[in-house]
């Protein structure tokens, strides 16, 4: 199995690119992301890879991190989605934006992927609530040590969501604003967990 390609750009598509490694070619599927982040032909450059064996091909999947493999791998699991569809989401979205929609329960962003519909983003949510590349509430209300995080602070970070989402954020945009208003204070009550979120939102000056 290839795991890792490393060489040159030789030719860029929409959604593929082929790879020049030692004078062999190697034509990689990829996000619209992944396309846009690449050199120009004849940059050097090094990809994570995800082999796809089946009977009548071999396909190789093209990722700029192992966190994006361990995202497109998580949402294959998920049924309806094939290679396909996951790299269409990976286009709209990054593997933190992901992880960030699945633990805030967005279908929304999901469904501004192209191929998913309403139905297949609720299933996504649903099915990857639980899987590893989603962080739940908890982590993200979780100070720098190792201790448990008080129920009162997940109340607080889940109120600053909705409080947030009231003002008409998108719910990944605001759970992403939580965690980081969270780690920056994580003794902010929920009235300081919204100042210092829409800060980290651009919409209060520093």
């Amino acid at each position: 199995m290839i795991g890792k390609l490393k060489g040159r750009v030789d030719q860029i598509g929409t959604d593929s690119a082929v790879i020049d490694v030692g004078g062999v070619g190697y034509e990689v599927f990829c996000s619209t992301r992944t396309v846009a982040a690449m050199p120009t032909i004849g940059g050097a450059i090094e990809l994570v890879i995800e082999t796809h064996v089946r009977e009548d091909h071999i396909h190789l999947y093209a990722f700029t991190s192992q966190r994006e493999r361990e995202a497109f791998r998580t949402l294959m699991t998920v049924q309806g989605v094939g290679a396909k569809v996951a790299l269409g989401i990976m286009s709209s979205l990054s593997a933190d934006q992901i992880a960030q929609a699945v633990a805030a329960q967005d279908q929304n962003a999901f469904k501004r992927a192209s191929g998913v519909g309403p139905k297949l983003a609720a299933r996504i949510v649903q099915e990857l609530k639980d899987k590893l590349i989603a962080f739940d509430m908890s982590s993200i209300s979780a100070p720098a040590s190792k201790d448990k995080v008080p129920v009162a602070g997940r109340s607080f970070a889940e109120d600053a969501v909705s409080a947030l989402v009231n003002l008409g954020y998108g719910r990944a945009e605001a759970y992403g604003a939580v965690a980081r208003a969270t780690h920056t204070d994580p003794g902010a009550n929920v009235a300081g967990l919204i100042r210092q979120s829409l800060r980290e939102l651009g919409s209060v000056d520093g």
